[in-house]
């Protein structure tokens, strides 16, 4: 079982950057595949990126390829989201979460864990 508490979010001018973070507790972090998800008030939860367990394979929606970039940490637990060039519709809640042995799946129900979420706040 593994717990996800994400930080780093804030307000933020249209075409700068952040990096959010995603801690983990629990054991055997390595093992996990790790993904962000993003959902605006009124809207669906959707994928954003995945990092696989293993061989760090990474998977992106297509509107984020080239603007954001997942990456982990496994000496730290932590897994991250470097978001550049944000738009004021990137606004939303961000999560992250965890499967087990899992590829970085877009598919939300594939994953086990999930965070609270942070906001992200892009003003024009």
């Amino acid at each position: 079982q593994v717990q996800l508490v994400e930080s780093g979010g804030g307000l933020v001018q249209a075409g700068e950057s952040l990096r959010i973070s995603c801690a983990a507790s629990g054991r055997n972090f390595k093992n996990y595949g790790l993904a962000w998800f993003r959902q605006a008030p009124g809207k669906e939860r959707e994928f954003v990126a995945g990092i696989s367990w293993i061989g760090g394979n990474t998977n992106y929606a297509d509107s984020m390829k080239g603007r954001f970039t997942i990456s982990r940490d496994n000496a730290k637990n932590t897994v991250y989201l470097q978001m550049n060039s944000l738009k004021p519709e990137d606004t939303a809640v961000y999560l992250c979460a965890a499967q087990f042995y899992g590829l970085g799946s877009d598919s939300r129900d594939r994953y086990d864990y999930w965070g609270q979420g942070t906001q992200v706040t892009v003003s024009s």
